[in-house]
């Protein structure tokens, strides 16, 4: 179809496109973008998990989701924060690769502001005993059987803000490759490049 050749051949198009799909994720909880890999450490100890992506703000480059401070990523993210994160729409046959310099908040305006808008049964992750990745000498969730079934109150969850942080991501570049039965397309999107826009062979 014209209208799809003319997307995946059209910079401002492919643009719109990335950032349509990160921001609707945020709220679509059926999106395949909403849960992305994020990857982080160094060339002797890289580390991978799915996280859910909880903001993309195009006009300051960030995209962010939450986390345990107590995770084993927050040192490694504080001793180098390039990170990038992977993303995969299998109906849309779009593959975004991003690389990003993060920052971690913790107790302060962001994190407070993203706690505000956390549902208390979302909150449940922050109220475990001990942090994720601990050792133990059973199958646990690491809550106690009142919270394990969801028996607490908004008032209660507020116990959990002590170790939510948010993960924020300023996107560098985004590398965006579209497979089509005509012919696959690659491009590179360089955030900091007045020139941003670069074809690649996919």
């Amino acid at each position: 179809m014209s209208g799809e050749v003319s997307y995946y051949e059209n910079p401002f198009e492919i643009k719109k496109k990335i950032w349509s799909l990160l921001t609707n994720a945020v709220k679509d909880r059926s999106s395949d973008f909403r849960t992305p890999v994020f990857i982080c450490g160094n060339d002797k100890d890289l580390d991978g998990r799915v996280v859910v992506l909880r903001k993309a703000d195009q006009k300051n480059n960030i995209i962010q989701y939450h986390s345990d401070i107590r995770s084993s990523k927050i040192k490694k993210i504080k001793k180098n924060p390039s990170c990038s994160m992977l993303f995969y729409g299998k109906e849309e046959k779009i593959q975004l690769r991003i690389k990003a310099t993060c920052e971690v908040n913790y107790n302060n305006e962001v994190s407070r502001e993203s706690w505000k808008n956390t549902g208390h049964i979302s909150r449940k992750c922050y109220l475990v005993t001990n942090g994720p990745g601990t050792l133990s000498d059973k199958p646990t969730s690491g809550l106690n059987n009142k919270l394990d079934n969801f028996n607490f109150t908004k008032e209660e969850s507020e116990a959990g803000y002590k170790n939510f942080c948010v993960i924020r991501c300023k996107i560098k570049s985004i590398e965006w490759l579209y497979l089509a039965a005509k012919g696959h397309r690659r491009a590179l999107i360089n955030i900091n490049n007045p020139e941003n826009f670069t074809w690649l062979v996919p």
